[in-house]
């Protein structure tokens, strides 16, 4: 375990879905219109989304962000 709250969205509240939404953005612009999301393993999913690279990162992806702030914090 590493410790993170986990929240949920109550139902009919789109206002707090904003992380869900842009997710969902983000595997849309990656797959095809017709894509069954079902074909794909989380992993999948998540190797999609966590290995762009992204301005706000200096154009590093996700990934290579977070585990070496990760594995700092479990070396402490």
């Amino acid at each position: 375990m590493i410790g993170i709250n986990i929240y949920f969205c109550d139902p009919r509240s789109p206002w707090q879905r904003g992380s869900n939404e842009n997710i969902n953005r983000l595997l849309r612009q990656n797959l095809s219109k017709n894509a069954d999301l079902r074909a794909f393993s989380l992993r999948d999913l998540d190797e999609r989304i966590n290995t762009r690279p992204r301005r706000v990162l200096g154009w590093r992806a996700d990934a290579d962000h977070f585990w070496p702030q990760m594995r700092a914090a479990y070396v402490s």
